[in-house]
C-alpha cells in the first residue's frame, strides 16, 4: 500500500509540474480534500484548487528537487526545494499527504524561504529578529 500512495502523490506532483494545470489535480484529490496551513487555517477542494491556478503564473518554470518521499501507512511525506526561475526565491517545502482509498484526502504544507532559514533557527530569540 505504501508504495501505491506514493506513486499517487508523485503523479500528483508531476502532473502539476509536466502540465501546469490544476485539472490534472482534480481527479487525484477526494471530494472532502481539506489542505492545512500552518496559521491554522484550511480549504476545502475547490479553494486549494483555485489557489493553485492563481499561484500558477507566478510559478510557472519553477524547479522542484524532491529530497525526500517517505511513507507510512496511509501518510506521505515529501521534503523538497523549489526555485523560482531566472534565480528567483528558493523555498524549502514540507508536505504531508494523507491517501484514503486510493486519493489524495488530507495536506498540511509548511514552507520556509531559504533566505530566511538562518534567522528562523532562532526563531525564539526576538533579539535575532
Amino acid at each position: 500500500m505504501t508504495t501505491d500512495n506514493k506513486s499517487i502523490v508523485g503523479q500528483a506532483l508531476a502532473e502539476l509540474i509536466e502540465t501546469g494545470s490544476v485539472d490534472a489535480l482534480k481527479p487525484l484529490l477526494d471530494d472532502d480534500f481539506i489542505h492545512h496551513r500552518p496559521d491554522s487555517t484550511s480549504s476545502t477542494k475547490s479553494q486549494w484548487l483555485a489557489a493553485v491556478h492563481a499561484a500558477l503564473p507566478h510559478i510557472a518554470g519553477m524547479r522542484v528537487e524532491v529530497h525526500h518521499l517517505l511513507t507510512e501507512g496511509d501518510h506521505v511525506v515529501m521534503h523538497s526545494q523549489r526555485q523560482l526561475p531566472d534565480a528567483g526565491p528558493q523555498i524549502t517545502v514540507v508536505d504531508i499527504w494523507r491517501i484514503d482509498d486510493g486519493l489524495i484526502a488530507e495536506g498540511w504544507e509548511i514552507i520556509e524561504p531559504v533566505a530566511q532559514a538562518a534567522a528562523n533557527l532562532v526563531w525564539w530569540d526576538l533579539a535575532e529578529r
